[in-house]
């Protein structure tokens, strides 16, 4: 079990940190855009923010929906990011008490 359950667990730990990170360079992004540093307009900068936004909004609009609204402070990949340290935690745990 252990020679097909170790590497599942790696590999899925190593997805969520990459997901981790899609959602701060999405927040990051949208910092950039909403200060002017950035520009949509760009086609470069617009395929990115959009590839991000398609893979992080999914994730992120239940987390909107349960959180109170606090103005233009948008907490919820704080909360994803929580989530997902803790979802990588359960696995890593899980992998070594299995083995």
């Amino acid at each position: 079990m252990d020679v097909i359950f170790g590497p599942i667990v790696r590999i899925l730990v190593t997805v969520i940190e990459l997901y981790m990170w899609a959602v701060i360079i999405g927040v990051i992004l949208s910092w950039l855009v909403a200060f002017n540093v950035v520009n949509t307009s760009n086609r470069f900068v617009y395929m990115v923010g959009d590839f991000i936004h398609r893979i992080t909004e999914p994730a992120q609009a239940p987390i909107r929906r349960v959180l109170p609204h606090l103005g233009n402070i948008d907490v919820s990949p704080l909360v994803l990011i929580l989530i997902l340290y803790f979802l990588q935690d359960v696995l890593i745990q899980l992998a070594h008490k299995l083995g």
